[in-house]
């Protein structure tokens, strides 16, 4: 039984929407936020990358960032650049991308549903970064960027998002500089709040799909705060964490894809014999880059040429939903054991690029930083939601998800 409640927002106000909404903080380095906040005060960059408003000598982790994300934030509701609701409400965020559209409902999730694993996780965190956001909800007392979560589709909330949709006009609908439409709708109808609260009550699990180290943060905070209100009720807003709630059917997972440094000490010719051990190695002669088109079958460019890999049976378990992953069966057959690449979490010698950039852009690391880069076929939402039910946990980087959710749109006021 899933707890999802609504909340009194607080959010951009109309007019400026489109320049308050920001990309996630952690798609982008330090040197990129600045240039995307450059010009533009409203941007929400200045909260939560907000080592941009101080000189580049200060550490991104410094105390100071965090004091100065809390500034900035209270800066932008004094001078009603961010307005907050007068009551508890529900909110629809759509995104359409390439005509693609997803519809989900934002409301506030419980740090004990957290605990309980009804929401269910896929991957480890680092310490770092769940530090780094702890610090920046306590020092700003809020939630100020949801978690990505999703649920197997259920046709009783589909009919309730859609009702309301079809009656009822939005509060925002804007284009994002990256040609992403964003479509907000305010839930206030107290009938049709109850509606959501039951229909999700009636649901098993919650997944996340996207901001684990968000969620893990979201709920030390929380616990932390219980500790100094000995008295706490658990009906407190640091109890809950701001969401993004999908239907799995809406979601739209793309290839995460894998650039090294070298060879580790192998001539090309030695390493691709290794290679044939555990795939089929076919040179890819058509135009343009090879992109995998089926589980189980990987894109090598190496020298400047393409080559399609094949895994052979026999090396991975069908069976089990994590040994079966093609990020699994790349890592066990040829990044660790010809690459010497044993922990892609910590390893410098390797890099990820996210599907959003193409293939174009592996190409173009490999002529600037890198040897060979590898396309992979995307993993699936099943894959995500069969191993976050068995309780496993995916390799590093398996899943870059597109749109992502914009920040500012939301802000969670953890004392209210």
């Amino acid at each position: 039984m899933a707890v999802v409640r609504p909340f009194k927002g607080i959010r951009p106000r109309g007019d400026i929407v489109d320049k308050v909404a920001s990309l996630p903080y952690d798609v982008m380095n330090r040197e990129e936020a600045k240039e995307m906040a450059k010009r533009n005060k409203f941007s929400f960059l200045h909260v939560v990358r907000s080592e941009i408003d101080l000189d580049d000598s200060v550490n991104q982790y410094d105390e100071l960032v965090y004091k100065t994300a809390r500034k900035n934030l209270d800066n932008m509701i004094k001078e009603g650049i961010l307005i907050q609701d007068e009551k508890p409400v529900f909110y629809i965020y759509r995104q359409i991308m390439d005509g693609r559209v997803q519809t989900g409902i934002v409301g506030c999730t419980s740090i004990d549903d957290y605990m309980n694993d009804i929401i269910k996780k896929h991957e480890f965190t680092r310490p770092e970064k769940e530090i780094d956001r702890i610090k920046n909800f306590d020092y700003c007392d809020a939630n100020t960027a949801p978690i990505f979560l999703t649920y197997r589709k259920n046709d009783d909330i589909n009919k309730i998002v859609n009702e309301w949709i079809k009656f009822h006009k939005p509060v925002y609908n804007f284009t994002s500089e990256d040609d992403i439409t964003h479509i907000v709708w305010i839930i206030d109808d107290e009938n049709t709040i109850t509606k959501i609260n039951k229909k999700f009550a009636e649901i098993d699990y919650l997944y996340i799909a996207d901001g684990h180290h968000r969620s893990a943060s979201s709920v030390k905070v929380g616990l932390e705060r219980r500790k100094q209100n000995q008295n706490y009720t658990g009906n407190e807003e640091f109890n809950y964490f701001l969401s993004v709630i999908f239907p799995d059917e809406d979601l739209f997972i793309m290839d995460y894809n894998r650039v090294v440094k070298d060879l580790n000490g192998l001539s090309v010719e030695e390493f691709i014999k290794k290679v044939r051990e555990k795939f089929e190695v076919e040179e890819y002669t058509d135009k343009g880059q090879y992109k995998p088109i089926q589980k189980h079958t990987f894109g090598m460019f190496l020298e400047g040429k393409w080559y399609k890999l094949t895994a052979k049976e026999g090396t991975y378990d069908e069976n089990d939903p994590v040994d079966r992953l093609d990020v699994s069966i790349l890592q066990r057959n040829l990044l660790n054991p010809i690459l010497g690449i044993e922990n892609p979490r910590t390893d410098n010698r390797i890099d990820f690029v996210g599907g959003i950039r193409g293939l174009v852009e592996l190409e173009r690391r490999v002529a600037k930083d890198m040897k060979i880069a590898f396309s992979m076929y995307p993993t699936t939402i099943d894959d995500l939601l069969s191993i976050a039910d068995a309780g496993k946990v995916m390799p590093p980087k398996s899943t870059w998800f597109e749109p992502k959710l914009r920040s500012g749109l939301f802000v969670h006021r953890l004392s209210d």
